[in-house]
């Protein structure tokens, strides 16, 4: 029985020496490597607003530039092509050298192909049984892009893309006409037959059932970032809705109805409540002005707060920051309270 209970009583010992005590290595190591995850965090939170910023522009112009400015840009050099060229066929070449007593003598043998001097003075090249000017022939040549060259006309194409519409002159005359029918919409649909007209075209949108949702959605957001609201925002305050002891963030539109106001017995507020992440949409209520709690925010501030749920805090709202100034406060107190007691022995 004795050596029955010792063997008992050494098992918690056997157990106790198992367990496993963390190692010092590793707490060096998360203590080593704590700066660099902080500074990286603290990077990652200075460079990706500016290059998501970057990234949200670059994007809008990569969708503009290929639904817009691609097709347009085809389509004209297309146009410009058919309008220039200066494509003759075998048979023309034909019936005009056979036409002529030194007919055959304006034939030449070049190293880029067949060479024909016309009647009037052009130098033509054969490509693909077509004659076009040697001088179109030879600028293509030297610089033909990704162009498909596969007929006399693409090499026209590319050579008004190259002496007509080049990059440099494309993109700011893009913008400018892009700006300017932009202008023009406006104007157009800010008058009465113009909003006629839009009205009808976007109830027919509304009538469509897949489409009219997704754009609905894509013109909350699009009426939010260019559009002027009419609607003026005086302050920011704080609301206990949609119950007591849950904080809502409003912007004061103006006083709310009278018949509400004698049905209060005291001064209420139209209140404007923004949904997250969409600042745009949203609901009024009317609150007594009693039950509001005035914030020191601007408008743009709460804007940002509701964009990015309740993740961007200004800077003196933050608990932080209240820490730092209550700290700040106490010592000046402290430090007055000593000079205080000098002046005083």
């Amino acid at each position: 029985m004795n050596s029955e209970d010792k063997s008992t009583r050494k098992k918690p010992a056997v157990q106790k020496s198992n367990k496993k005590t963390p190692s010092k290595k590793s707490g060096w190591f998360r203590r080593s490597f704590n700066p660099f995850r902080i500074a990286t965090l603290r990077g990652l939170g200075i460079l990706l607003p500016p290059l998501l910023t970057i990234m949200l522009f670059a994007w809008a112009w990569n969708t503009i530039e290929r639904a817009i400015l691609l097709p347009v840009e085809s389509l004209s050099e297309t146009t410009l092509a058919y309008a220039i060229e200066d494509i003759r066929s075998e048979s023309m070449i034909k019936l005009e050298s056979d036409a002529l007593e030194n007919g055959q003598e304006r034939f030449k043998s070049n190293p880029k192909g067949e060479i024909y001097t016309a009647l009037d003075g052009t130098l033509l090249i054969k490509f693909n049984n077509q004659w076009l000017p040697f001088d179109v022939f030879e600028m293509v040549s030297a610089n033909p892009g990704t162009a498909n060259l596969a007929t006399a006309h693409d090499y026209y194409r590319r050579y008004v893309q190259l002496k007509y519409l080049k990059r440099h002159l494309v993109i700011p005359a893009f913008l400018a006409i892009f700006l300017g029918v932009m202008y023009i919409v406006g104007k157009l649909l800010a008058a009465g037959i113009g909003r006629f007209f839009w009205h009808q075209f976007e109830s027919l949108i509304n009538r469509l059932p897949i489409i009219r949702n997704v754009y609905s959605s894509v013109k909350q957001v699009t009426d939010f970032a260019f559009s002027e609201t009419d609607v003026q925002f005086t302050r920011v305050v704080a609301v206990e809705y949609p119950r007591r002891g849950v904080w809502s963030i409003g912007f004061v539109t103006g006083e709310s109805m009278l018949d509400i106001r004698r049905a209060a017995g005291e001064p209420v507020l139209s209140v404007l409540m923004p949904t997250s992440p969409m600042p745009a949409t949203g609901f009024t209520i009317t609150v007594p002005k009693s039950e509001t709690v005035d914030l020191d925010i601007t408008i743009d501030q709460a804007i940002q707060y509701c964009v990015s749920c309740g993740v961007v805090v200004p800077d003196h709202q933050t608990a932080k920051m209240a820490i730092e100034g209550e700290f700040q406060k106490k010592n000046e107190n402290e430090s007055r309270l000593k000079n205080n007691d000098k002046a005083a022995d």
